[in-house]
């Protein structure tokens, strides 16, 4: 074995790996043109207080397809025959704050019904405009990624 070669695989056993992505779901609501953000409460791990979309982790054997609606009826109490499309999007690789990577599996469900049922991980839900989207100074940090990632003719109005 070659200097260069030792040098080589000392280096890159002492560099830690890169870690996996954590992966997520995130479903946007529609209903009737109008998106629906619900306000994460004080009994959620993170991101308390703060206006977000339908989120979960991905389940170990779970399809994202799969767990993105059990969230959807788990969080806003929304079942397939509830929704008029739902709609896989982008994919989104997201870094959080530490710079650790999240695989975010993006979906759009319009919803038939405007009257939500949510679980105790929100204190509220509110239907908006997406183009009133901005005046909800406290949202989650990467919503807008996510909104880009699933309406983007949406998310280029509501940057205006």
């Amino acid at each position: 074995m070659s200097t260069a070669t030792l040098q080589e695989t000392r280096e890159l056993k002492d560099t830690p790996p890169p870690c996996a992505p954590r992966e997520v779901v995130a479903v946007v609501v529609e209903w009737r043109g109008r998106i629906a953000l619900f306000k994460r409460s004080q009994s959620v791990g993170h991101e308390r207080g703060l206006w977000h979309c339908i989120t979960g982790y991905l389940e170990p054997g779970a399809s994202p397809q799969q767990q993105a609606l059990a969230e959807l009826e788990e969080e806003a109490g929304l079942t397939v025959q509830d929704l008029a499309s739902f709609t896989p999007a982008d994919q989104l690789i997201i870094s959080d704050d530490d710079g650790n990577p999240w695989l975010v599996h993006t979906y759009t469900a319009v919803s038939v019904r405007r009257r939500l049922t949510i679980n105790d991980e929100h204190d509220a839900y509110r239907w908006t405009a997406p183009s009133k989207i901005s005046r909800f100074f406290n949202r989650v940090p990467w919503l807008d990624t996510v909104l880009q990632g699933t309406l983007p003719q949406t998310a280029v109005r509501a940057k205006r």
